[in-house]
């Protein structure tokens, strides 16, 4: 088996058919399918199975796939890093972020990227968290903005920032729910209210559910809502109450809202940026990587970021980035 192979096979999966992938390839299709049964008969077993939808791969094809998909990568990342060597650091960087961090990361990172390494095209997908690690998992990324440290071998969590929770919702309280005098509710007081919170598996979701049943409470959440724009009109039409981001909550117009924090010390979540750990990063990677860690910094330090602080991890970044001058 070589690189080709594994490039056929791939392309095959992705396009879902032996034509498609023949057509992308400029490969006949007799000799594609020559060569997946050629790596069946090298593995001893199926890798690939036809359904009228498409060609899909089998179980012991998703382990291919996989692993197939990250050796790919590495050798691209190797020939660019030697090719590349002391020169410019160029090429395509794609990173992933939730709808809540790319209105104030993605901007300044494509701008600062653009004046300081011209060279280098960053990519920037907005997905659900969850989204964002199966695309890491899958190698189709090379950086990720996750709320949740990932536990996996292949990927390296960096925390970079930690950001307030607030609860937010209507000044006058609802039918039903008591009024809140104070400037901060008890998770006691919280687990009575009618929560609109994002879905489970959500980062946010998740963590304010942990907090809340470590200190003996649950959440009543009376609707899953995964799309940030709508929480603001539907509190504002008295549907319930909702845990948001600092940050997000300054930057939207809250007319008739109110914020309270959850606890007597903050609610907060930590943003971890997320690499590939088993590769080599390219120098285009580490260039990026290094301009995300200063511009999170300045964006703290001049308050953009509203309710955030920086994790203090001194040198965290040398590692990455002491090649890329």
């Amino acid at each position: 088996m070589d690189l080709r192979q594994l490039r056929y096979f791939v392309a095959i999966v992705e396009q879902g058919s032996f034509s498609k992938a023949a057509q992308l390839l400029n490969v006949a299709q007799p000799a594609l399918s020559l060569h997946v049964r050629n790596m069946e008969a090298d593995f001893g077993k199926s890798l690939l199975f036809r359904k009228a939808q498409g060609v899909f791969p089998t179980q012991a094809g998703e382990i291919l796939l996989r692993d197939a998909r990250s050796i790919i990568r590495q050798f691209q990342a190797t020939r660019q890093e030697i090719q590349e060597f002391d020169a410019e650091p160029q090429g395509d960087v794609k990173i992933g972020m939730s709808a809540s961090i790319s209105p104030f990361l993605g901007v300044s990172l494509l701008l600062d990227t653009k004046t300081k390494f011209p060279k280098i095209k960053v990519k920037i997908a907005e997905a659900m968290s969850g989204f964002v690690l199966e695309w890491l998992k899958q190698g189709r990324i090379d950086i990720g903005f996750l709320y949740q440290p990932v536990k996996d071998g292949g990927l390296r969590s960096i925390p970079v920032l930690s950001e307030d929770l607030l609860l937010v919702g209507p000044k006058t309280p609802l039918i039903g729910v008591c009024a809140m005098e104070t400037d901060y509710i008890s998770y006691a007081d919280l687990s009575k209210l009618p929560l609109i919170m994002p879905s489970t598996g959500h980062g946010l979701r998740d963590i304010v559910q942990a907090k809340a049943l470590a200190m003996g409470h649950d959440l009543n959440v009376v609707l899953d809502l995964d799309a940030y724009a709508c929480f603001r009109p539907l509190l504002q039409h008295g549907l319930g109450y909702a845990i948001l981001p600092a940050n997000v909550v300054a930057r939207d117009r809250t007319d008739g809202l109110r914020t309270w924090t959850i606890g007597e010390k903050p609610l907060h979540r930590t943003i971890y940026l997320v690499h590939h750990n088993d590769r080599p990063l390219t120098r285009a990677v580490g260039a990026v990587i290094e301009i995300c860690s200063k511009t999170f910094e300045q964006m703290v330090s001049n308050t953009e970021w509203r309710g955030a602080s920086r994790t203090d991890i001194p040198g965290l970044f040398a590692t990455e980035t002491s090649a890329v001058h």
